[in-house]
């Protein structure tokens, strides 16, 4: 029997909790590094029910970072890698890179 551990993080959450549980945390951390910038800027108390909108968010950017590790059948690793980028930019970032990235958005 292999050692789950041995294939890296992600492989190793995976096997414990599964591919959705790991897509769901990827999201959850993306969000929090969001959160946690916004709590030493001073826009946001620490503990607040501002958290509760993160929750929304952090799935439905893994829903997304889900479909497109999908559509251009990707693996595990780089999916889950998606899914924590799309948490952390947020429906509006991701917004803005792709405007950039088709030259429509702000320079």
């Amino acid at each position: 029997m292999t050692d789950p551990t041995a294939n890296g993080l992600i492989a190793s959450v995976q096997a414990l909790w599964g591919a959705a549980a790991t897509s769901l945390i990827a999201a959850a951390a993306g969000r929090l590094v969001v959160h946690g910038a916004e709590v030493r800027a001073g826009r946001r108390a620490l503990v607040g029910w501002h958290l509760v909108w993160e929750l929304p968010t952090a799935v439905f950017m893994a829903f997304v970072g889900e479909a497109i590790g999908s559509y251009f059948d990707l693996s595990r690793e780089v999916t889950t890698g998606i899914v924590a980028a799309l948490s952390y930019l947020g429906p509006r970032g991701a917004r803005d890179a792709i405007e950039r990235a088709l030259g429509r958005g702000k320079a």
